[in-house]
């Protein structure tokens, strides 16, 4: 029971993370997971594929509140969503595949230089200039694969790669936002599939997982970081942007180099 309580924290921290800063909560609760799973002595082979398997379970829940937020709003550019999210689905499994030949402790190293760049990203508030034009249905295919690739590693939505390229394409930050978190949803549905297969047969799993989906967690996260989200996106309005983003990319930073480490 305290243990639960523990996973609906962390998705109420996650929900923050995502409401103010625009990110997925994969960036939290990835490491999160990590240490929670080594203080149950979770065999150290499988814990970390655990936490980016369960994180990635978490996200095809929590994207749909985001979704219906901004398709309220009339955010989502829905053809061009759609077009990244045909390279999404296959990049995902990929990630997930290409994660089952890694160790626990690199594949953790790799999340670290991610988390790094992130909290960099934050701190100099680095934002692309759009300068390239939008590619078509096949470019825009094999860009999703690869941020699929890169998200379904790490365990995460992609909103922390999918804004700035875009940005990058000329799209309007706004809708930037809003498109990608449409594209968070199939990197989930594929990223958990592929963790879910990759660790079927695993028999150093603990009891209550299914592959690398440890369901007590999915389900203590989910009930909580839908709600905190809303919270987190109304907070963001009111509190001073350049200051939590600098207090957040330390914590990024420490994050980081406790699992490098």
């Amino acid at each position: 029971m305290l243990l639960l309580a523990g996973y609906i924290l962390l998705g109420a921290a996650a929900g923050l993370t995502a409401g103010i800063f625009g990110l997925g909560g994969g960036i939290i609760i990835v490491p999160a997971l990590i240490f929670t799973f080594s203080y149950l002595n979770f065999p150290p082979d499988v814990l970390t594929h655990l936490a980016v398997g369960t994180s990635l379970s978490t996200i095809l829940f929590t994207s749909l509140s985001a979704i219906y937020v901004h398709h309220q709003r009339l955010a989502i550019d829905w053809p061009l969503a759609a077009k990244l999210s045909a390279g999404m689905l296959f990049g995902g499994l990929i990630g997930a595949y290409f994660a089952e030949f890694m160790s626990g402790a690199l594949l953790q190293r790799i999340f670290a230089f991610y988390a790094v760049s992130v909290a960099l990203q934050m701190w100099f508030s680095w934002s692309p200039k759009g300068v390239l034009k939008l590619p078509l249905q096949l470019g825009c295919a094999a860009l999703g694969t690869v941020i699929g690739i890169i998200s379904g590693l790490f365990g995460i939505a992609g909103g922390s790669l999918v804004v700035p390229v875009l940005t990058l394409y000329r799209v309007q930050i706004t809708r930037a936002i809003a498109t990608s978190a449409v594209t968070g949803f199939p990197i989930a549905l594929s990223g958990s599939i592929g963790y879910l297969l990759m660790g079927l047969n695993n028999p150093d799993l603990p009891e209550n997982s299914l592959g690398y989906i440890y369901w007590p967690a999915t389900l203590g996260i989910i009930i909580s970081s839908t709600v905190f989200a809303k919270f987190g996106a109304k907070l963001a309005h009111r509190l001073p942007p350049d200051k939590l983003k600098k207090l957040f990319s330390l914590v990024l930073l420490a994050v980081a180099a406790k699992l490098f480490l």
